[in-house]
């Protein structure tokens, strides 16, 4: 494993927004000392989903382990740490106050810089951070160590897609975002994940019904692509989800269940999504150009959970490859909620000058990166 520069080059992120909880270790150079997630997937699954409250307590008995754990793997004491950075938002709220609390202590005891993360910030930078590829993170070895932002320069365009959010961006950096499009209802992880228990199949509903896919037949069921070939870059997935609901219990439950007809169902949502994710991308690629007409190769960044889908991924790949614009994303193990990307945030941060939060930051259920985008039609203030 590569040493950091100096001991105080290490920053430990700590991200307790949803289900997991997890802590990592990483410089500010761009290596990962450690990275420690600790699943709550056992604790939801006879629930059906996430609940907040268990979530909570779950991160509460969890968090001094998974901090534990993150240090020795990374082989230094707090006293050796520049910086603590925590997720303080948005997320379910009891589960940003366990990690924001906890980061705090820390901060306050070392005497050391504390950060509060934007979660979605998190994964808006990850792609930034490419040292390690798939393989070897998914492996669990973190000896590839090192950055290599693999040319992508401020500002770049992200689409944010996972369970909670689907948001096109402009990323100018660090605490600097132009938003051209978000979900006007539900997420594409929501439809996944809701579809998911649809079908009846286990957590964690998107990679579960993303495996089902791969025997299925994408043309079987004609389900609906919202805002196909229509201006803007909003996104609307709750009438997919309908149609899933609609579709399963007419063409499928009352006809025994078949579990050809469920990939079959599966297939189809999957391609639904991603046609209806390149689509929306394209309008926004070619805004994109517009806005900076005078950059040359810019990334096209994807992240969050759903990022991690590969169909999803070559379609947007291949799009990105239509416009001119170079393909980024995070390998797939830090596609979904990790401590990784929150330290890697504060070190971005670090980078830019922006300074350490007072510790008497409030954590925020709600945050959104691009604070004077207005909502789009039909929908209230959410981020």
């Amino acid at each position: 494993m590569a040493e950091p520069k100096s001991p105080s080059d290490a920053i430990l992120g700590i991200e307790t927004s949803c289900d997991e909880t997890a802590a990592a270790v990483v410089t500010r150079d761009g290596v990962i000392r450690s990275n420690i997630i600790a699943s709550q997937i056992d604790d939801h699954r006879q629930h059906g989903g996430v609940v907040p409250e268990v979530a909570a307590r779950a991160h509460l008995s969890q968090i001094d382990h998974v901090i534990r754990r993150a240090m020795d793997e990374a082989d230094l004491k707090f006293s050796d740490l520049c910086a603590v950075a925590a997720t303080g938002g948005p997320g379910l709220i009891g589960g940003v106050l366990v990690g924001t609390v906890t980061a705090k202590a820390i901060a306050s005891s070392c005497g050391i810089d504390y950060f509060a993360i934007n979660h979605l910030e998190g994964h808006a930078l990850t792609a930034r951070l490419t040292a390690l590829d798939p393989d070897a993170l998914d492996s669990g070895s973190l000896d590839q160590g090192g950055i290599d932002q693999g040319g992508i320069a401020y500002p770049y365009l992200l689409l944010l897609v996972s369970g909670g959010h689907t948001q096109l961006l402009a990323v100018a950096g660090p605490g600097s975002y132009r938003r051209y499009g978000t979900t006007m209802d539900d997420a594409a992880g929501e439809a996944f994940d809701k579809s998911a228990k649809i079908l009846g199949l286990d957590l964690p509903g998107g990679p579960k019904l993303e495996a089902l896919a791969k025997d299925g037949n994408p043309k079987a069921y004609d389900l609906p692509r919202p805002l196909m070939h229509k201006p803007g870059c909003h996104f609307s997935f709750s009438g997919l989800k309908t149609a899933v609901l609609t579709t399963y219990q007419q063409a499928i439950a009352p006809h025994g269940d078949d579990p050809q007809q469920k990939a079959d169902l599966a297939a189809s949502l999957q391609v639904a999504v991603a046609e209806s994710l390149v689509s929306r991308s394209r309008n926004a690629l070619r805004q994109f150009k517009s806005d900076y007409p005078d950059m040359t190769s810019p990334a096209f960044v994807v992240a969050g959970g759903v990022a991690a889908n590969r169909l999803i991924r070559q379609n947007l790949e291949d799009l990105a490859a239509r416009e001119g614009f170079l393909f980024k994303a995070p390998p797939i193990g830090l596609c979904t909620d990790n401590a990784v990307m929150i330290a890697w945030a504060a070190a971005e941060r670090m980078a830019a000058g922006l300074a350490p939060d007072a510790l008497d930051f409030a954590p925020r259920p709600r945050w959104p990166l691009d604070p004077d985008a207005s909502p789009p039609p039909g929908r209230g203030v959410r981020p």
